[in-house]
């Protein structure tokens, strides 16, 4: 029967894009963006309702409970939500209509913007290609899943719920749950297949794509200028490595995609079905990650200007009453349904706090700043931190020469800050998780890069002239701008500079790609054929960003899809040599430990919160793992049921007879945390 699992779910896309087309404009874009939040929503719902009544592992209960969520949002907005809805079309007529508008509008362009634009769809065609053989045919591997975003969707399906246990990592416990729900959805209806916890993470970098070309789109009313911006989104390096990955900032960037589209289709429609949408996801977003509140002041300028501002005035007052009431409600709702149960109130309760233990807060938010005085002058260095790690030629420095031409072209900027600012970037150490350097390890510039040269060379000035009035452009551009402003200045002062922040600057991109489509549609316009100048300098940064982006996808370091830096590919590799690619020096103890303990045993689990658990699952997930060292909770008794005990030294002090299964602790490089000396005893 697990053949129908599949079957229930293709299902399942179709029933969400028929209440999509119920709700949605003419547009295939908005079927889509609609779609995309009916099926977070209705699979984040049937997850906590299953969670609370202990049948998370249950296939059956999943495929169909998720029906009922999405049943209840059709009546929602054909009865109540969209009722005033009047687009009269089929889903088959709005395809066509699309593609056919696509033709054109691609067969009237000029030369030059045909040339742009075949660089751009064809380095994106190449890329998503790659990236989907990545997907399918290489497990997850990235460090954070393999700690806690990974490993503790396993513990839930093995507990039938998602209530605090006691895990070794702090964020098992403490992190939002609904990005789960989706995960373990997903991995159950494809029978069980890992690679498909990367499904929602592949899907959100397509959202964004779709969201800012729709956000564009409704700004400008410009095809060209909506294309353009998507294209580049979807080519910003810091986007690309996530898109294969299982780290959770690129579907909390979607969903703040999503929650501005929404806000923008209101503001041009005035259809109310936009406030209960952009409400939804709002709750999704936030019951994600807490770090959705970076964007909170962001979203509320957005809100100023598409629900509290009229360009004519004449209805203002009549307009602000009449939808005030959807935007309050809608965004309750929306808190009530996707944000409260997401694990808050359970935080709350445990730690007393929203986000999680002391432990935590101290090392990623204020508190570990100190004092007022203290946080705004080290945020005040984070600012200009960031704004250097901006200023950089990430993907293409993944070759050597792109290294060095990068060097060079940063010298400037050193001398001025050392020799004029005087901050001491550098030496001040204070409010960082890892210390500032203009020349960061190889592992965090691969790894987590920023925005590249499309940051840097167009985006970024756009920005700049904007606010700074050396463009004059619409009222909308000078609020995109603030936003992008106060989610920068958010990133600097709430948590310590960390080398890896290029994976909020995700978010970052809602606000600040858009102003791309001031190329096209202002005095300046590259449409125009006056324009020598700026036509060869955006067909040189578009090059160059192009080149970064399918420098991101084949060289990156940690899935690779070809032989180099002298290491294997991605497929040539073992699974278990995937799994520990971060962490070279555990490889041999991992291997050690996957060819003696069978892959249906019983192991309880003595490690440490930075130590990776999810490889320990085995090949196929069907370990049972017992933690017995929570996070700051002192070490437990060795349950009667483990068959075997995995424990790192420094936790259990070794006895004759324990197995040392052979960690390199004389290994340096390529290791950014050296792993613990890892033994195993057989219990029975």
């Amino acid at each position: 029967m697990t053949f129908l699992y599949p079957i229930i779910f293709a299902i399942f896309i179709g029933f969400v894009f028929r209440v999509s087309a119920r709700v949605c404009q003419k547009s295939l874009i908005d079927l889509i963006i609609i779609a995309y939040i009916v099926f977070c929503g209705s699979v984040i719902l049937t997850g906590f309702t299953l969670s609370e009544i202990h049948k998370m592992n249950d296939r059956r209960f999943w495929a169909i409970g998720v029906f009922i969520p999405a049943f209840i949002f059709y009546i929602q907005f054909t009865k109540f939500f969209g009722k005033d809805r009047n687009e009269n079309f089929t889903v088959f007529q709005m395809i066509g209509s699309q593609i056919q508008a696509v033709w054109n509008w691609f067969g009237n362009l000029s030369v030059f913007l045909k040339c742009i634009f075949a660089g751009l769809f064809i380095s994106l065609g190449i890329i998503e290609i790659t990236n989907f053989i990545l997907i399918c045919y290489t497990p997850p591997n990235e460090w954070d899943s393999m700690t806690g975003h990974l490993n503790r969707l396993l513990y839930y399906l093995q507990h039938n719920t998602m209530s605090h246990f006691g895990g070794t990592n702090w964020n098992i416990d403490s992190y939002p749950r609904s990005a789960c729900t989706i995960q373990i959805y997903n991995y159950l209806m494809s029978g069980k297949v890992e690679n498909w916890f990367k499904a929602i993470h592949h899907t959100a970098y397509w959202m964004i794509g779709f969201g800012v070309f729709g956000i564009v789109r409704s700004i400008s009313k410009n095809l060209t200028a909506s294309f353009f911006c998507a294209l580049v989104v979807l080519l910003l390096p810091d986007v690309l490595k996530q898109t294969i990955t299982t780290e959770s900032d690129i579907v909390l960037a979607s969903y703040l995609a999503c929650l501005v589209y929404f806000l923008f289709s209101f503001n041009e429609k005035k259809k109310r079905r936009y406030l209960y949408l952009a409400g939804f996801s709002f709750g999704i977003a936030l019951g994600h990650k807490i770090t959705f509140v970076f964007s909170l002041p962001p979203v509320f300028l957005i809100l100023l200007y598409t629900v509290f501002r009229d360009d004519e005035k004449s209805n203002f007052l009549r307009l602000t009453f009449a939808h005030f009431k959807h935007l309050v409600v809608g965004f309750v709702l929306g808190f009530l349904l996707f944000a409260l149960p997401a694990g808050y109130i359970e935080n709350i309760q445990e730690y007393h706090h929203p986000i999680g233990p002391p432990t935590a807060l101290k090392h990623q938010s204020v508190d570990r700043a100190g004092s007022k005085t203290n946080l705004i002058k080290q945020g005040s260095r984070n600012v200009l931190r960031y704004s250097i790690d901006l200023i950089n030629l990430d993907g293409l420095r993944n070759w050597e020469a792109g290294e060095q031409l990068n060097k060079v072209m940063k010298k400037p900027i050193i001398w001025f800050e050392r020799n004029v600012l005087k901050t001491r970037l550098e030496a001040e150490k204070d409010f960082t998780i890892v210390p500032f350097t203009y020349h960061k390890r190889f592992e965090f510039y691969n790894m987590s890069p920023y925005w590249g040269i499309f940051g840097f060379g167009l985006i970024l000035p756009l920005v700049l002239m904007v606010l700074f009035r050396i463009i004059k452009a619409k009222a909308v551009y000078y609020y995109l701008g603030l936003a992008f402003t106060l989610h920068f200045i958010a990133l600097c002062y709430t948590a310590a500079y960390d080398p890896w922040k290029g994976r909020y600057m995700i978010s970052s991109a809602i606000f600040a790609v858009p102003f791309l489509a001031l190329l096209f549609t202002e005095q300046y316009s590259i449409e125009k054929t006056k324009h020598i100048f700026l036509k060869a300098y955006v067909g040189f940064v578009v090059i160059i960003g192009i080149a970064s982006a399918l420098s991101s996808t084949f060289l990156n370091y940690r899935c690779l899809p070809f032989s180099a830096y002298g290491r294997k590919s991605a497929f040539d590799m073992t699974r278990m040599e995937i799994l520990t690619e971060a962490r070279p020096d555990i490889t041999k103890a991992y291997e050690n430990f996957n060819k003696i303990v069978p892959q249906d045993a019983t192991v309880a689990l003595a490690t440490i919160n930075d130590d990776y658990e999810y490889p320990l699952w085995g090949d196929k997930l069907t370990r049972k793992l017992i933690v017995i060292n929570p996070f700051e909770q002192g070490l437990r008794p060795i349950p009667k049921e483990a068959d075997y005990l995995f424990f790192a030294k420094s936790v259990i002090k070794p006895k004759i007879g324990d197995i040392r299964l052979g960690t390199d602790t004389t290994m340096t490089k390529n290791v950014i945390v050296k792993g613990e000396d890892y033994y195993l005893r057989k219990l029975h």
